[in-house]
């Protein structure tokens, strides 16, 4: 008997009949004599239908995170209550739990709150009354008892913490594909399948801008040395494994991964003097803003320029944490562009392999693509775009290396 904790997508209980698939998967390791953890993200496009409910009555989009929170968190308590009747329709125990009766605690930033524990008390209670447990994804509960939520994909970082706190044989991610795959397979017609992926590199495709397992997610996995399954929730198939250790394989790239979700801001004229990068990076973290690739010109005439990348969504607290200190830096302008992309090559062992940038690189100048930023680290290599050629530069690297 094993304890094994699944997660499923809104796209998995998009409808009565995906509700009943899903319950039928469940039920399956059920009856084999499994204990089974659940948790379900809202119901195909609730957040988003939610979030234009909300845009009507606050059309300029500024209500308070706290209730935003409280509305977007109904989502999965729908979808958690719609599979727990298919399960005792067909026959088998179970209890569905929101997010606080699940034992998540958290910290107080809503709407991308962070896990601080999970009680396990009530789901080892559960547990042990044989009930299967269907726990609403994305949410949790703060010390002030105020419903949170985790952000965008936080319902893979729920599965994930009760795996690490249940201490569970396996957990599995079930998606809208078969697995972890070296490029988008709906973009790439030659993208492959992946048996097997290092936390690390997952990590870095999660984080750069493949869509199949959410970043933070992969960071607790790696942290609690949790083994996860990616697998399709339609169809009934191996996965692809993430884990500390994998086969050595002759492919040294594993994936190639395109983010969109990319703002580039230069702030233009800085005066050239020690503490200027401090200040702006220290006032941008106070914001909670998160910064990744980050480029400073060769200082000329006293003067400097910064730029940098954030998340789209995170642009206006970025802009306007760099106003608030307008004064103290004293540069002649800020720019902002959101017509980039981020291109990116993930493989352990690259940094020991001459030729890969180069490789990456011949192959965006013979697609005609003019690269406008370059960031590296052991694992991965990534380049700034426009927008506009991200998919056809996605699979010129992708042919170049993979094809």
């Amino acid at each position: 008997m094993a304890l094994i904790v699944k997660k499923f997508g809104g796209s998995s209980v998009a409808n009565a009949e995906r509700v009943f698939n899903v319950a039928n998967r469940i039920i399956d390791d059920y009856k084999k004599g499994n204990d089974v953890i659940v948790v379900v993200s809202a119901q195909g496009d609730t957040t988003d239908d939610l979030i234009e409910k909300a845009l009507e009555i606050n059309p300029k989009g500024t209500a308070s995170k706290r209730e935003m929170d409280m509305l977007l968190s109904a989502g999965e308590q729908i979808s958690i209550a719609l599979l727990a009747i298919a399960i005792e329709t067909l026959g088998c125990p179970v209890k569905s739990l929101l997010g606080w009766q699940a034992g998540f605690q958290t910290d107080s930033h809503h709407s991308i709150a962070r896990i601080k524990r999970v009680d396990t008390e009530r789901l080892k209670n559960e547990i042990s009354k044989k009930n299967i447990v269907i726990v609403a994804g994305f949410q949790g509960l703060n010390k002030y008892d105020d419903i949170t939520t985790l952000g965008r994909g936080g319902s893979d970082t729920s599965a994930v913490a009760i795996a690490a706190a249940m201490k569970a044989d396996l957990c599995q991610i079930y998606t809208d594909v078969d697995g972890v795959y070296s490029a988008d397979p709906r973009k790439v017609p030659t993208a492959k399948k992946m048996n097997e992926i290092s936390y690390d590199e997952m990590l870095e495709l999660a984080t750069l801008g493949a869509q199949v397992l959410n970043n933070r997610s992969v960071e607790m996995a790696k942290k609690y040395n949790v083994e996860l399954e990616v697998l399709s929730s339609l169809e009934v198939k191996p996965g692809t494994i993430v884990k500390e250790i994998v086969k050595m394989e002759k492919t040294l790239i594993k994936g190639v991964a395109k983010d969109n979700n990319v703002a580039r801001i230069s702030i233009v004229g800085l005066e050239d003097t020690p503490g200027i990068a401090f200040k702006i990076f220290n006032k941008l973290a106070q914001y909670k803003v998160n910064v990744d690739i980050i480029l400073q010109s060769v200082g000329r005439k006293g003067t400097k320029d910064i730029t940098f990348t954030v998340p789209k969504d995170q642009k206006p607290q970025a802009v306007e944490a760099i106003e608030s200190i307008k004064d103290s830096l004293n540069f002649e302008d800020i720019s902002v562009d959101e017509t980039i992309s981020k291109v990116s090559i993930v493989g352990a062992g690259m940094e020991s392999n001459p030729g890969v940038a180069s490789k990456m690189f011949e192959a965006l100048s013979d697609a005609g693509i003019n690269i406008q930023m370059i960031s590296t680290s052991e694992i991965k290599i990534s380049v700034l775009i426009d927008a506009k050629q991200a998919d056809k530069a996605v699979t010129a690297v992708h042919d170049a290396f993979l094809g």
